[in-house]
């Protein structure tokens, strides 16, 4: 999951947004009231926390047995809640991670990571500096047969291994621009990719440094056992008709999250928090009349490149995604230390999800939610095909995304309780009853390629 910063132009789309939020709130302030009610009361943040607890115990990268169980356990739970549920498999190119990877600069071992996908080698050979990967940075420098020595932003941790790559060089180590351990994935197999790894910011500041002396440090980078293979990963799936098959809207809301983590890491946030909402909502959502077909959907493979959520997208039939008037995706919702809430739609304009979560929020905490431009997540498949989508996150991120610790114990229950009640009333706001639906302005198709893997995180 990328991490995002509001912006300038969010802050402007805030105090534009207000306005026409507030007009729309203090008309139908009392009505809303009292139907949103019904959803409120049944929010429950520990029951969300104890689901994180249960799929946190283990990462769950895709196409592996923890993946599997983690499908298996929301299937099971949604099936409890008296859902006709299913677990829907689908293939993709997978990577066994190394089974011994090092790093070694003028005989001094270092502890770093692998990234997913990385390529086997066995290179020795000076360290170079290549400042932030880019084309530009690397333009001038000859880094043939060398290490080059990269830090982690503002480019795809994969685009830097290939422009390396391209220029000649042998190997690649990336460093990270805050503290901790670095664990990612270079989005993808890919003949062209050189062997990669990680290292803390101290580590690859203190190998910087080295090379800014003119010492010329020399490197061993060291990957073995890594494997590119088929896998399995899986969706898992279930819908609540209309309560009213007669006189329902026809109209479709796709509440979403992945259940899949990166290599390493536990993901409680990243994304646990996510996954247990969405069994949450069908919850709270289960016995409440509703005159839309709701659709609860964790996805696989969001880690390795929106797998998951490309596959239901490429399965939908043209019916289904003129039907879905919005698709609300929870992805690290519950960190205790990250920031604010946000949202982010893939071109960064508004669309009838981030209208109704405003005007929600207004509601409930007196201002709207803001909304910006940003990928990353599963919302953006969906905007692809021209179905309005929005991911919720809080921005900034904490520092220990994409970590070994990303655990249970930095899961904020009060922000679990804010999120699943300003999403809740939202869908209720759209579904409930005596809500005429209404046209929904679809947006054209097109394809964002530099929004399915990690950008920045910074």
């Amino acid at each position: 999951m990328k991490k995002t910063v509001i912006s300038l132009a969010v802050a402007t789309s805030l105090t534009l947004s207000f306005t026409s939020v507030q007009a729309v709130t203090s008309t139908n302030a009392s009505h809303h009231q009292s139907s949103e009610q019904k959803v409120l009361k049944k929010v429950n943040a520990e029951k969300i926390y104890q689901d994180i607890a249960y799929l946190s115990k283990k990462p769950r990268v895709a196409g592996t047995e923890s993946e599997r169980e983690a499908a298996t356990f929301v299937q099971k739970r949604l099936s409890k809640l008296g859902y006709e549920s299913a677990v829907e498999p689908f293939t993709f190119t997978g990577y066994t991670p190394a089974a011994s990877f090092s790093l070694s600069v003028n005989g001094t071992s270092y502890s770093p990571t692998t990234f997913t996908y990385s390529t086997n080698g066995n290179v020795t050979a000076e360290i170079v500096d290549g400042g932030l990967g880019t084309k530009d940075n690397l333009a001038n420098k000859d880094v043939t047969g060398k290490i080059v020595l990269v830090q982690r932003g503002t480019i795809t941790f994969g685009e830097k291994v290939l422009n390396a790559a391209e220029k000649g060089a042998a190997a690649v180590i990336i460093f990270n621009n805050t503290d901790g351990e670095l664990n990612g994935t270079l989005g993808g197999a890919n003949d062209d990719y050189i062997p990669s790894l990680a290292v803390t910011k101290e580590e690859g500041e203190k190998i910087l440094t080295s090379i800014q002396k003119g010492e010329k440090p020399s490197g061993t980078v060291k990957i073995e056992g890594a494997v590119v293979s088929e896998r399995t990963s899986y969706n898992v799936t279930a819908t609540k008709s209309s309560t009213f098959k007669k006189k329902g809207t026809n109209d479709i809301i796709v509440v979403g999250a992945h259940h899949d983590s990166v290599a390493g890491a536990p993901g409680a946030n990243d994304d646990a928090s996510g996954t247990a909402m969405v069994l949450e909502l069908a919850r709270i959502f289960k016995t409440l009349p509703t005159d839309t077909e709701l659709r609860f959907v964790t996805f696989g493979a969001e880690e390795v490149g929106l797998l998951g959520s490309e596959h239901y997208v490429s399965e939908l039939s043209e019916d289904e995604k003129n039907r879905i008037v919005g698709m609300f995706n929870l992805d690290m919702v519950g960190s205790r230390d990250a920031g604010d809430l946000v949202m982010n739609t893939a071109d960064g304009t508004p669309n009838l999800v981030t209208e109704l979560a405003q005007a929600s929020s207004t509601r409930l905490n007196g201002s709207p939610t803001p909304f910006q431009a940003g990928g990353r997540s599963d919302h953006v498949p969906f905007a692809e095909a021209g179905i309005p989508a929005a991911l919720f996150i809080h921005s900034p991120s904490e520092p220990w995304y994409h970590t070994p610790e990303d655990t249970l114990d930095k899961i904020s229950k009060e922000k679990l309780q804010d999120v699943a009640e300003i999403v809740g009333t939202a869908i209720y706001d759209r579904s409930r009853p005596d809500q005429q639906g209404s046209s929904v302005k679809k947006r054209a198709t097109f394809k964002a390629p530099h929004l399915y893997h990690e950008q920045d995180v910074k």
